[in-house]
């Protein structure tokens, strides 16, 4: 991947996640989310945030990583891209999350008036059966989980999460290929490790049917402003939103969470 080539806020997240991976905080701690696919997988949707998966004390990581991208991070981006920046951990009422914890970083040219971007990074725990694997890219290597846990960690947090976001909808419906033939039996045991009974489940289900419009109107959203530009011209050429939703929700969810394939 040739840095110099892809937008500001990419280079960042690529030159963060490559840091990361190559120093000993970055032990057993696995990229996620969707700059992984983005990054390891040539995803067509660029991300706004990193996600990483940590097994042990989320503060003391948080605390650990803060320290290493201030000294590291800061001086590197300033170097390659004449941005200043900022690196703190979130505060306030929004930061007490149990499962997780956010770095918030944002970075500026003090010379220009709206260079501002924030990309936050967040450290949480998704429920993981298989061993982490190493994905390299042009000699670096990146600690990941397996493409079964990533894939089913999307639609887990489409079913578990308060506010639902469209991002995971596309995500789902990109990678759909990667969940695993016994991919119900996962998530069913992965769903009961989240305390989410199946009744939960099922009104999840009929909330997010119940708001189409809206994740409609999101999902467009995300087309327009995070897909590459000739991807989704194709996306919607085949159905776009409508396509997407009915591909995720009325098959696939259907599939593998309810266990009925739709008519």
């Amino acid at each position: 991947m040739n840095e110099t080539r892809l937008p500001i806020a990419e280079q960042i997240q690529t030159m963060t996640a490559k840091l990361l991976a190559t120093q000993p905080v970055g032990y057993r701690l696995c990229l996620i989310g969707g700059f992984r696919y983005r990054l390891l997988d040539a995803s067509c949707r660029a991300s706004i945030d990193l996600d990483y998966h940590w097994e042990g004390d989320l503060d003391r990581k948080q605390a650990e990583i803060t320290e290493v991208l201030r000294k590291r991070l800061l001086p590197e981006v300033q170097r390659r891209t004449g941005y200043d920046g900022t690196i703190r951990p979130a505060g306030g009422p929004d930061a007490d999350s149990p499962a997780v914890r956010t770095i918030e970083m944002a970075f500026y040219r003090a010379s220009e008036p709206g260079s501002r971007m924030e990309i936050p990074l967040e450290i949480t725990r998704i429920p993981r059966f298989d061993p982490p694997v190493v994905r390299t890219i042009t000699g670096a290597v990146f600690l990941t989980v397996s493409d079964a846990d990533m894939i089913e960690s999307k639609i887990l947090a489409l079913l578990n999460r308060v506010f639902t976001q469209a991002r995971d909808i596309l995500d789902i419906f990109l990678f759909q290929d990667r969940l695993p033939v016994d991919a119900n039996k996962r998530l069913s045991q992965k769903l009961a490790d989240l305390q989410l009974s199946p009744e939960d489940v099922t009104e999840r289900l009929r909330r997010l049917r119940a708001a189409r419009a809206v994740h409609l109107r999101e999902i467009e959203q995300i087309l327009a402003t995070q897909v590459d530009a000739p991807v989704a011209a194709n996306l919607r050429a085949a159905g776009g939103a409508r396509m997407i939703w009915d591909q995720v929700l009325d098959r696939l969810l259907d599939r593998f969470i309810v266990g009925e394939e739709s008519p």
